[in-house]
């Protein structure tokens, strides 16, 4: 079994589900809403827990409500959360609009997230036991480059997806191993629009690069290979949210299991199809048989 570390954030998806989006200064009326627990961080967690890995959470929720919530939610998913503070004032929260297409459009207020601007003792132990560390950018990115610092120094592999998209660094791209950026992520990294042009360029910087995108599958690209796109599978999408998470979490666990990259390729994109075709970010993430029956098929 492969063990994996993420180092994120913990927040309370409160989704609005609506016909359509509403423009700026528009109000519309929506047909539902749900709270969800989510956060890039717990949401990878959770993936790549119940794709079969041994997960563990660097994370802070509040004294909350929902920072209770969600650490249950994450005990419950498999996640380890020995590591997972409380601290004093409101979880993070993501204030969410999800149309009738699937797509959707985010709010993030970080709450207890922006606790988490450094590595606490023990943090650095465990992510010295993984194999992988997951990484987001909803938490401070001091503890972001701390995290992968650490991972370095201890030669466990590290994969940052880089939402929300920001200028990185170069100290923190020195020491990532596997970059994957949607995208729109990949074209505000690089200026470049064109998905196998931003990979290319991101290679300069990082050894391997995914670039997910969305219904057509995803980009690979590797300073040793030629770019690979992998298809998705061909689903009716009800809500993408949750979707690029459940990906990354799943490619971690294949890759960590020794898969070549094409078959982890396919094999997370089969997670993420599944994800897609249900409401919210961990309530839709599949389990390990589902996505090997998707897969076989």
């Amino acid at each position: 079994m492969t063990t994996i570390a993420v180092l994120g954030s913990t927040n309370m998806d409160l989704v609005a589900y609506v016909e359509k989006a509403p423009q700026r200064g528009e109000t519309v009326t929506g047909r539902e809403f749900r709270t969800i627990p989510g956060g890039k961080g717990a949401n990878q967690a959770i993936s790549a827990a119940r794709a079969g890995a041994e997960v563990t959470m660097i994370g802070a929720v509040g004294n909350d409500a929902f920072g209770l919530r969600l650490r249950d939610t994450l005990e419950h998913s498999g996640v380890d959360t020995d590591d997972l503070r409380t601290v004093e004032g409101p979880s993070g929260t993501a204030h969410i609009v999800v149309d009738d297409e699937g797509g959707n459009a985010i709010v993030v207020i970080p709450g207890a997230n922006g606790t988490l601007d450094h590595l606490s003792p023990g943090d650095e132990g465990v992510i010295a036991a993984a194999d992988t560390l997951l990484l987001q950018l909803e938490i401070p990115l001091a503890a972001v480059v701390a995290g992968a610092e650490a991972a370095r120094r201890h030669g466990v592999r590290t994969v940052l997806t880089p939402s929300p998209a920001r200028t990185l660094p170069p100290e923190l791209l020195a020491v990532i191993d596997l970059l994957v950026p949607n995208q729109h992520e990949a074209a505000t990294l690089t200026g470049l629009t064109d998905p196998r042009a931003a990979a290319v360029a991101l290679l300069e910087q990082v050894p391997e690069v995914v670039v997910t995108l969305g219904a057509e599958g995803s980009l690979y690209a590797a300073r040793d290979a030629e770019p690979l796109t992998v298809p998705a599978p061909p689903v009716t999408a009800v809500d993408s949210t949750g979707a690029g998470d459940t990906f990354v979490g799943c490619l971690a666990v294949a890759v960590g299991e020794g898969r070549p990259m094409p078959e982890a390729l396919r094999w997370a994109a089969a997670a993420a199809a599944l994800s897609v075709q249900r409401a919210g970010a961990t309530a839709s993430m599949p389990y390990r048989s589902e996505i090997d029956a998707l897969y076989a098929s």
